[in-house]
C-alpha cells in the first residue's frame, strides 16, 4: 500500500486510548492529504476524534527527525551533527557491551511506554533485545496498574463486561472518565441508551466536557472516591436495596462489607468527598432502583496514593445489586487481558542470562538515575518522553544531564528527552509500519499494514532492534524474524481462549476481527479469585498488609480525613493534571494546530481561592511545591471545588518559562500496583509581580 501513490486505505489510530479506531487513510502523489474514520468498524463506526483527525499534521511534521545524530555539545542543549545507521549501531552495541562488562548488564535500563500501541513496537523485538542483553526490567506502571490491581483484587480476571452492550443500561455512571475526550465511542454507545431513557451521572473533581454532557454532575474532592463508593453502599444495605440472593450465590465477604459500610454514614461521607447528603442520598437511591445500571471507571481516580482501593471499592457496586446477571450491567475498568498474546514467544524471556535481574519502576526515574550503588550507566528511551511524563521532571532532568550517562532515544522529534541524548535515532510513525492492535475497552484485534513511505533514514522499533541485536552477536533465530512471523506466533496462544479463530490471515482480509467471548459465558461460576467469587473481602489484600474490605485513606499531602487544609501547610491546595482535548500525554503537543486549540498551558483556580491571592483571570501565576515551579496562565473558574487547582495537558517545555506539570508531582507509589500518584499533589500559587506580566494587548474595534 505504500507504494500506491493515490487511493484510499484501511489503518488504524495507535494512540493510547481506549476508542483504537479503524481508520480511512486518503493519499495523494504519495502524501496523506486525510484521515478519517472506517464506517466498516464496528464499534468506532467512522467517527474519530480532531486528535487524530487532525494527525497528518503530526506524521508529516517539517520537523521529523529523518537521520541518526550524535551529540556534539552539552547535554540539554541539543546540538547533534548527522552520522549514519551503520555509525549508530556500532557505536550503541560498542558502548552498551562496555557499560556490561564494567558495571553488569543490569545497569543499562529501557525506559518506554504505549506512545505506539502496536504489540511489535513496544512488547516484540525491542523486549527480546533487552532479555538477551539483561538489562533492568522496566515496570510499566505510569498509568494503569493501580486500578487493575484493585479491580483484579474484586473480580480476578482484569475484564469488564461488552462495551456494545451498554446500550442497554437505563443508568449509566461516568467515574472519573473525561470520556468525551478519552474515550468518544463510549459516548456514542450511552447516547443510544439516553435515547431508550438512560440516565447519565458523571462523578468527577473536575466540571470538564463529560461533565457538562451528562445529566447530572456529581463533584468530590480529589482522593476520596472510595468514600463516597462506601457511602452508597451504606444507603444500599441500609434501605434494602441489595439483592440479597446474588450476594449469597456469587460473591465472598458480603457481610463484613455490610458491617464496614456503617461506619460511612451519609454525613461522615459528606464531609470526606464534598459532596451534598441530599446529592448521596439520591445518588444511592437511583444506583439501587436502577434496573441494569453501567460504572464507567476512568483513570483519573487511581492516579492518587489510594488509587487502587478507589477502584477496587467501586468495583464491588455492581455485585450489591446484582448487575453481572444483566446484560449491559456491571462495570469496566479495563478489557486488556482479553486479547492477551503469548507473551513468551513475542518477548522470548528465556534469551535472559539473568533472570532474576531487578526491576526498577518507571515512575522512579529521578531516583533510578541518582543511584550510586549500582547505578544506571545507559538508558535507552522509545516511546516516551519521560522529560515530560515522569514525576519529578526536574530531577529526572538532572539526572539525564549525567555525562557518565549514556543515552540513546528513538524518536520522531526533537523532544525534551531527545536534546540529552548521546544518540537520536529517527523513528518511523506507526501509518509507516506493520503490527497487530488490540483494545482495552473493545473486544477487536487489527492489524495495521504500510501505508506511507518513512521520511528519510527513519526505521521501526523492529528494525532498530532487530539491528542491534544482530550486531551484538545475540540468537539470529529471534532477531530475524519478519513481523509477519512473530504476529503468527503471537496470536498463537492456548492459554486464551478469547484468541479462538483470530489470525494473522484473517486480519488481513478482513482488517479487524471479533475476539470470541465464548468463554465468558456464565463467567460468575468461574471467576479466578481464591474464593471463586467476587471478593468482596479480599484474604489476599489482607495477606500484603491491606484492608481487605473497602475502606477510605486520605491522600498523603495536605489534609486530613475531612478535607480542612491544615493551618501550617505551606501547599494548601490539591493539584491535578488530567489530559487535555488535542493532547494524547506529550503527543501533538509540539504541533501548532493542536496547541492553538488548547491555548496554551493554564492553571484553572477557584475564585474563592484567586481572591484570596488577589489572582485575576488572565495572570501570570507561578505555580510552586518543595519539588519544583512552573509558570501558567490563570484562568479564575467554579469547574471544581474550592481547595483544588487544575492544569491540563502535559506540554514540553515553551519560551515563557518553565510548564511541565510534573515537574510538581510525586514519584510516590499507590495503594496496589505500584503506580503514579500524579493526582496526589498540593502547590501553592502566587501572582508574578506586574513586570512579570505580559503585555496587555489593545484590539482595534
Amino acid at each position: 500500500m505504500k507504494n500506491i501513490q493515490d487511493g484510499v486505505f484501511p489503518a488504524v489510530c495507535p494512540l493510547d486510548c481506549p476508542d483504537t479506531c479503524g481508520l480511512l487513510l486518503h493519499k495523494k502523489d504519495g502524501k496523506l492529504v486525510k484521515i478519517e474514520g472506517n464506517p466498516e468498524h464496528p464499534v468506532t463506526k467512522g467517527a474519530i476524534c480532531n486528535k487524530v483527525r487532525h494527525a497528518g499534521e503530526w506524521t508529516q511534521h517539517p520537523d521529523r527527525l529523518t537521520q541518526p545524530l550524535k551529540r556534539v555539545g552539552p547535554k540539554g542543549e541539543g546540538a547533534f551533527v548527522p552520522i549514519s545507521w551503520d555509525e549508530a549501531i556500532a557505536e550503541i552495541a560498542r558502548k552498551l557491551r562496555s557499560v556490561s562488562e564494567e558495571f553488569g548488564s543490569e545497569s543499562i535500563l529501557p525506559y518506554n511506554f504505549y506512545g505506539n500501541m502496536g504489540f511489535l513496537s513496544v512488547e516484540g523485538m525491542n523486549r527480546r533485545f533487552f532479555n538477551a542483553l539483561g538489562a533492568s526490567r522496566l515496570e510499566l506502571t505510569i498509568c494503569a496498574s493501580a486500578g487493575n490491581e484493585g479491580w483484579k483484587h474484586t473480580m480476578g480476571f482484569k475484564g469488564g463486561l461488552n462495551p456494545e452492550d451498554t446500550v442497554n443500561a437505563d443508568l449509566i455512571i461516568i467515574w472519573g472518565a473525561n470520556i468525551v475526550s478519552t474515550n468518544m465511542h463510549q459516548v456514542v454507545l450511552a447516547e443510544q441508551a439516553r435515547k431508550r431513557g438512560a440516565k447519565v451521572i458523571v462523578i468527577d473533581v473536575h466540571r470538564n466536557r463529560t461533565a457538562q454532557w451528562g445529566d447530572w454532575f456529581i463533584q468530590l474532592h480529589p482522593g476520596t472516591d472510595s468514600a463516597l463508593a462506601l457511602g452508597i453502599m451504606h444507603i444500599l444495605f441500609r434501605d434494602k436495596l441489595v439483592d440479597e440472593d446474588f450476594l449469597v450465590r456469587y460473591t465472598f465477604g458480603h457481610e463484613e462489607l455490610r458491617q464496614q459500610a456503617q461506619m460511612y454514614p451519609p454525613q461522615t461521607v459528606s464531609d470526606i468527598t464534598g459532596v451534598p447528603v441530599d446529592d448521596l442520598e439520591q445518588l444511592a437511591r437511583m444506583y439501587g432502583e436502577a434496573n441494569v445500571s453501567y460504572i464507567r471507571i476512568g483513570n483519573g481516580l487511581q492516579h492518587h496514593d489510594n488509587g487502587g482501593m478507589n477502584v477496587r471499592s467501586i468495583s464491588c457496586l455492581p455485585a450489591l445489586t446484582g448487575q453481572w446477571l444483566k446484560k449491559g450491567g456491571g462495570a469496566l475498568k479495563y478489557n486488556g487481558a482479553y486479547n492477551a498474546l503469548n507473551a513468551r514467544a513475542l518477548e522470548r524471556p528465556k534469551l535472559r542470562p539473568n533472570p532474576r535481574a531487578r526491576s526498577i519502576n518507571m515512575n522512579r526515574l529521578a531516583q533510578a538515575l541518582e543511584m550510586t550503588e549500582q547505578p544506571v550507566k545507559a538508558l535507552f528511551v522509545f516511546c516516551s518522553n519521560p522529560v515530560v511524563v515522569a514525576p519529578e521532571a526536574d530531577r529526572v532532568r538532572a539526572g539525564m544531564q549525567r555525562e557518565d550517562l549514556f543515552t540513546v532515544v528513538h524518536e520522531l522529534f526533537m523532544t525534551d528527552t531527545a536534546k540529552y541524548a548521546d544518540i537520536v535515532l529517527p523513528s518511523t510513525a506507526s501509518f509507516e509500519n506493520t503490527d497487530l492492535y488490540a483494545s482495552y475497552w473493545h473486544h477487536y484485534m487489527q492489524l495495521q499494514e504500510p501505508v506511507l513511505e518513512a521520511p528519510g533514514e527513519c526505521k521501526s522499533n523492529f528494525e532498530l532492534f532487530s539491528l542491534l541485536g544482530r550486531a551484538m552477536g545475540f540468537d539470529e533465530e529471534a532477531f530475524s524474524q519478519s513481523e509477519d512471523e512473530m504476529i503468527r506466533e503471537a496470536l498463537d496462544n492456548p492459554a486464551n481462549p478469547y484468541l479462538n479463530g483470530v489470525t494473522l490471515e484473517r486480519l488481513q482480509a478482513e482488517r479487524h476481527v471479533k475476539l470470541d467471548l465464548t468463554a465468558r459465558e456464565n463467567f460468575l461460576d468461574k471467576l479466578p479469585t481464591p474464593s471463586g467469587k467476587i471478593e468482596l473481602y479480599s484474604s489476599t489484600l489482607k495477606a500484603e498488609g491491606l484492608s481487605p474490605l473497602p475502606v477510605y485513606e486520605p491522600l498523603k499531602e495536605g489534609y486530613d480525613g475531612v478535607r480542612r487544609p491544615r493551618a501550617d501547610d505551606p501547599y494548601p491546595l490539591n493539584f491535578i493534571s488530567p489530559p487535555n482535548h488535542n493532547f494524547l500525554n506529550g503527543t501533538f503537543a509540539n504541533v501548532e494546530k493542536h496547541q492553538r486549540m488548547e491555548k496554551g498551558p493554564m492553571l484553572q483556580i477557584h475564585p474563592l481561592d484567586a481572591e484570596a491571592r488577589s489572582i485575576r483571570d488572565g495572570d501570570r501565576v507561578k505555580v510552586y511545591n518543595a519539588r519544583g515551579e512552573i509558570v501558567l496562565k490563570a484562568v479564575v473558574t467554579d469547574k471544581m471545588l474550592p481547595g483544588t487547582a487544575i492544569s491540563q495537558g502535559l506540554w514540553w517545555e515553551g519560551e515563557d518559562g518553565p510548564q511541565r506539570v510534573n515537574v510538581l508531582t510525586p514519584d510516590r507509589l499507590s495503594d496496589m500496583g505500584r503506580g503514579a500518584t500524579f493526582f496526589s499533589t498540593t502547590i501553592q500559587v502566587e501572582k508574578l509581580k506586574l513586570e512579570e506580566q505580559p503585555e496587555t494587548v489593545v484590539q482595534e474595534s
